[in-house]
């Protein structure tokens, strides 16, 4: 009597978290309203109806608001623009501009590369908190729009990321649970994501084909530029890389270290304020609040479903729906983590579906094809950060830099190419999976 009375209102509470989260999206995606007010409005009706109680939206570890995401943004966003009063950016911006002799497509492959090869070190979104600021200074001594090196910067962060375990935080979720190592991440993801990040680039001439242009004149004229006469303060600079170079090596070493990244950034954002000695009233404004408080929304959203069992119910369905056909298994994995993680952020959702995984690896005949269905996994949700703008932390905070420097991107604009680069991420990420353990 007691389940018959439980069920229908587990039921309604599914069906409530679900209605709200599925028409937040569609005003997020059809950008009929503000993206900031929707997901307040809409995580004020989740806590409102009960669909996440709200000592869990503040407290709770997997529910709720993820602070170390929101802290870690914030220190490096008051890092970066203390580093921005220096003149680095402009400096670097007028180097690669130089390097690539203004050519469209070589500046976005030297944009990538540098994008890719620092993301499997730093989590993907300190990285596009790093390259955005000079891409938009490139762009603008070059005259040409910055919105497609952004868009190919943030999915060249989503694959780089992938490679080890440090690189993106759905692979930190995923190597806790396991129990899998940084070595092992290097071992299996990392080739899979060198081959897959080679075919990008080269795909990446096809898909931006029609933006990438500049006129000569401009190329001549930044030619011309000196890049050393941009740094304004030179010991300000120092100073500033001096305790950048300590927070990267902080994020480097988290993994070893009883230190969150939040807390390197934190501490490096306050170090960074004490040895520049910058007025505090002038980095504040600096810093994305519109960005940081999305996030505190999309989290409360997602949480909903999470805490109503909407995303638990969808992996126990995918955990009995297999049987004994592990490779059918990856493949479901794979392909519905690269689905269902573009429409919520792939950080909560990683950390759903993790215990289903589990449940799914203890089932299986031996560790080969235990790890197998991890990889799968592991795989889909990295690459699932490119199929929507806030299906990964880095999308949205590029997102956010665009917009304030008058260069807003519209959910569909980056969604159509995410998409693309999704599916064909996620089905080289298949033929590697099948190739190399089925």
């Amino acid at each position: 009597m007691l389940a018959a009375e439980v069920t229908p209102v587990a039921s309604l509470a599914q069906v409530l978290a679900l209605a709200i989260f599925v028409t937040a999206f569609w005003f997020i995606a059809t950008e009929r309203a503000d993206k900031v007010k929707t997901v307040l409005v809409a995580a004020g009706l989740m806590a409102l109806l009960g669909l996440i109680p709200g000592e869990r939206v503040f407290y709770s570890e997997h529910e709720g608001i993820d602070w170390n995401v929101i802290f870690l943004l914030l220190g490096m966003m008051v890092i970066v623009g203390v580093v921005k009063q220096t003149g680095l950016f402009d400096f670097l911006a007028i180097w690669a501009a130089k390097r690539s002799r203004g050519k469209p497509f070589r500046l976005m492959v030297m944009l990538m590369l540098i994008t890719a090869i620092a993301s499997p070190v730093l989590d993907n979104v300190t990285i596009i908190l790093l390259v955005a600021p000079v891409t938009l200074v490139i762009c603008d001594r070059l005259r040409i729009s910055p919105q497609p090196y952004l868009i190919a910067e943030v999915l060249a962060s989503n694959i780089g990321g992938a490679a080890t375990l440090i690189g993106d935080p759905p692979n930190i979720i995923i190597g806790s649970r396991a129990g899998l190592t940084f070595n092992d991440f290097l071992v299996h993801m990392a080739p899979a994501v060198a081959i897959i990040f080679a075919l990008f680039v080269v795909f990446t001439r096809v898909l931006f084909r029609k933006d990438l242009r500049a006129e000569e004149i401009h190329i001549d004229e930044v030619m011309a530029l000196q890049e050393r006469r941009a740094i304004k303060d030179t010991r300000l600079l120092v100073r500033a890389l001096v305790v950048l170079n300590l927070v990267i090596l902080g994020f480097a070493l988290h993994s070893v270290l009883p230190v969150a990244p939040s807390v390197v950034a934190l501490l490096g954002a306050g170090v960074m304020l004490l040895v520049t000695d910058i007025d505090v009233s002038e980095i504040l404004p600096e810093v994305e609040w519109p960005t940081l408080v999305f996030f505190m929304g999309l989290f409360v959203m997602v949480a909903g479903l999470v805490h109503t069992g909407v995303i638990g119910k969808l992996g126990s369905v995918a955990e009995s729906a297999f049987g004994d056909n592990w490779f059918g298994a990856a493949t479901a994995l794979l392909f519905g983590s690269a689905v269902f993680g573009a429409f919520v952020d792939n950080i909560p959702y990683t950390a759903t579906m993790t215990p289903v995984v589990e449940s799914m690896v203890a089932q299986t005949p031996d560790a080969g094809t235990g790890q197998a269905l991890w990889w799968a996994f592991a795989l889909g949700a990295c690459f699932s950060g490119n199929g929507t703008a806030i299906a990964a932390s880095a999308n949205v905070v590029a997102l956010g830099i665009a917009q304030r420097a008058g260069h807003a991107i519209s959910f569909w604009r980056f969604t159509r190419y995410g998409v693309v680069v999704t599916l064909l991420s996620t089905t080289l990420a298949w033929i590697y999976v099948w190739l190399r353990y089925f």
